[in-house]
């Protein structure tokens, strides 16, 4: 059970994404990307940056192969993913004023 809860075990996935939205279905693509990745469970984490909070590394991947189905035909897309330890290490501000690094999602795994 220790090791199933482990910092270095559990991942987050963070995807990036800089697409463009001069033309109408240009932006009917933004909206789909967003939707899709959303509905795979990321969460808005800043304007074009989603997070993902996965049990572990297998977990991880699976959400990886999703994101790689719907990227669309155009723009910048990155996928990274770091241990629950790198991402508890990250600072975060608003202005100058430092913010809370946002907790790990207790999510209910069926099996």
């Amino acid at each position: 059970m220790f090791d199933r809860l482990n910092a270095y075990r559990i991942m987050w996935v963070l995807v990036f994404f800089d697409l463009p939205t001069e033309t109408k279905a240009d932006r009917k693509n933004y909206t789909k990307f967003r939707k899709k990745i959303m509905d795979d469970g990321f969460q808005m984490f800043q304007f074009s940056m989603y997070i993902r909070h996965c049990s572990s590394r297998e977990n991880s991947d699976v959400h990886i192969k999703r994101v790689k189905t719907i990227l669309p035909a155009k723009g910048h897309v990155g996928i990274m993913c770091v241990t629950d330890k790198q991402f508890g290490m990250m600072e975060i501000f608003r202005g100058t004023e430092a913010v809370e690094t946002p907790g790990t999602i207790q999510q209910l795994e069926l099996f």
